[in-house]
This record gives C-alpha cells, structure tokens and sequence, in this order.
C-alpha cells in the first residue's frame, strides 16, 4: 500500500508543524511553506504523513491511502 500526499498551497500558511513533526515527510520550501518530499510515501511513512497532516492548523494537507 502507498500514501498519496497533497498539499493545498493556497491554505498553507508556513505554520511548519508538518515538516517539523514529520520531517521525513514533508519540508520548507524557500519561503517556509510545506512541499511533501514525494507526493507518494510507502506505508511505513504513513503514520508520519497522518501526523503532519492533523497538525495542519490550516487542513491543507491531504493524505489519502492508495
């Protein structure tokens, strides 16, 4: 199983709870704003993915499971 992950860029504020929470997953771009590292993670990042994307104070982070 594989984990697709999108990220709204028009809801992302920069807050960085993602990439800081999970940074296996997710990273600043140049201007603070959240880029997934791969916009498909294997299962075994899932758990990193979820956690990163709850703590989106803006839910602009999309995890789907594939």
């Amino acid at each position: 199983m594989s984990i697709r992950i999108t990220i709204n860029t028009d809801r992302c504020t920069g807050h960085g709870r993602c990439y800081v929470l999970a940074p296996e997953v997710f990273e600043p771009d140049d201007d603070g704003y959240s880029v997934a590292r791969a916009s498909v993670v294997d299962d075994d990042l899932a758990e990193a993915a979820q956690l990163g994307s709850s703590n989106c104070p803006e839910d602009a982070i999309n995890v789907v499971e594939e």
